[in-house]
């Protein structure tokens, strides 16, 4: 487990949601992948990344088996969790027709670590 500061433990463990067009990932779109903040686990490919307007960075898949949904103590959205750690990591959406898979992971940029392809 890494260590995390404060605000990250606010989202990952806390279920906190970090300001919107705050996170440095949201208009960022190199090729890797992005892993769990807290464990490592490999989550999101930067092909599955696009421009999803809401503030957060959008994914339209998620690694297989590696994410797990789950219904929101809200009674309304689903909850994205890593499927290793279950540290939170957004919501997902479906439905919303901006990709041709028709969903959108709205991740907390706080929640992620980018690795570069040639890393």
């Amino acid at each position: 487990m890494q260590q995390l500061n404060d605000f990250e433990k606010y989202v990952l463990l806390e279920k906190g949601t970090e300001p919107p067009f705050s996170g440095e990932y949201n208009d960022f779109f190199e090729d890797g992948i992005y892993v769990c903040k807290l464990c490592a686990t490999p989550l999101f490919t930067s092909q599955a990344k696009f421009k999803g307007h809401c503030g957060w960075p959008s994914f339209d898949s998620a690694i297989t088996d590696k994410v797990k949904e789950v219904p929101d103590s809200d009674g309304i959205r689903t909850e994205i969790i890593c499927a290793t750690c279950n540290g939170h990591l957004g919501h997902v959406f479906k439905g919303e027709g901006f990709t041709p898979k028709n969903v959108r992971h709205c991740v907390n940029s706080v929640a992620l670590k980018f690795i570069p392809n040639n890393a």
